[in-house]
């Protein structure tokens, strides 16, 4: 375990030029829910991660669906729930809700409700829903532990990168998630299950800092910032206490949870062990691609397809019935 690390500085001054001095200084707040609180607040947060990169999406729907144009939520209603009617949903951890807005136009779903924490990101989701007609929406600010669930009421569950933020994540599934689905419910997740509080081990960092070196110098320069990303060093859990008490509390806990207690009815392993710590930091370099750049991401994505034929994924997609 590693409690603090030369990358936990680095993020510290890269956060504070990205998002400002108040935000640095909301962690500070000796209140822990606050400081979850602050770090999904922003509704409009500049960041230059991976999921920002077009071509990456496209990665994570061929390896999730097998169509780089077809997302895991098409993927969901078109084929998953095809023909069914009137189906409940409940997502725990909306955010901003764009998943929920995007189901939430397919016939299928007679309710969809959104829950979470923070409420100036339900109110900007409540107007969309509004503007575009959406009346099978509904919006909840609360804590989970807060919400009174009707029990054997949904026919979904749904955590799309939510539930690697709940502690005791097998009491969670077993004693509120599975009694609050339907007989023959599902969960559905789109969730990060690598190591808790992102201690990646040793190789996995090393595999990490070889695979930055496939990446033109030029490429590295940080976002909103004139220094180069040369390395990658993890993260110690100190920062990761401060920042977030909630981050990756038990994600490791997330895979052996949802077999112990549910049947598997898709499981789509899609990678980001190399990616997503490589491109932190640099992804807006590769937003818009030319032949270089693409041909960059190509090299990318083969250095992380060789690392997971032995090692096992950070990330997964996947539908489980109760």
């Amino acid at each position: 375990m590693r409690w603090i690390t030369l990358g936990d500085l680095i993020d510290v001054y890269a956060k504070g030029k990205q998002r400002g001095l108040g935000f640095l200084l909301s962690k500070f707040n000796i209140n822990a829910l606050s400081r979850t609180k602050s770090a999904f607040s922003n509704s409009s947060i500049d960041n230059s991660n991976w999921w920002i990169i077009p071509k990456v999406k496209e990665r994570w729907n061929r390896m999730m669906t097998g169509n780089p144009q077809q997302n895991y939520k098409q993927y969901l209603a078109e084929e998953i729930l095809k023909g069914e009617k009137d189906v409940k949903l409940i997502s725990l951890g909306s955010g901003s809700c764009g998943n929920e807005l995007e189901l939430a136009a397919y016939s299928q779903f007679g309710e969809i409700t959104c829950l979470d924490l923070a409420p100036n990101r339900l109110k900007i989701a409540a107007d969309l829903a509004e503007e575009r007609k959406l009346n099978n929406l509904k919006f909840v600010c609360s804590d989970i532990n807060d919400f009174n669930f009707t029990e054997g009421y949904y026919d979904i569950v749904l955590f799309n990168s939510s539930l690697h933020h709940f502690e005791d994540v097998h009491g969670l599934l077993n004693n509120t998630i599975k009694p609050a689905l339907k007989p023959g419910g599902r969960l559905v997740i789109n969730e990060f299950v690598g190591p808790n509080r992102l201690q990646f081990p040793s190789a996995q960092i090393k595999a990490v800092n070889e695979a930055l070196q496939l990446i033109p110098k030029r490429y590295r320069q940080r976002f909103k910032s004139s220094a180069t990303k040369s390395r990658f060093y993890g993260s110690g859990v100190w920062r990761m206490i401060m920042a977030d008490p909630s981050e990756c509390v038990d994600s490791a806990s997330i895979m052996p949870a949802i077999h112990s207690s549910f049947k598997t009815v898709v499981e789509k392993p899609y990678g980001g062990n190399i990616l997503m710590n490589a491109l932190k930091d640099i992804s807006h370099h590769f937003v818009e691609l030319d032949a270089e750049k693409e041909k960059v991401l190509e090299d990318l994505f083969a250095f992380e397809d060789h690392y997971l034929k032995t090692q096992s994924s950070d990330f997964v997609f996947g539908v489980y019935s109760k």
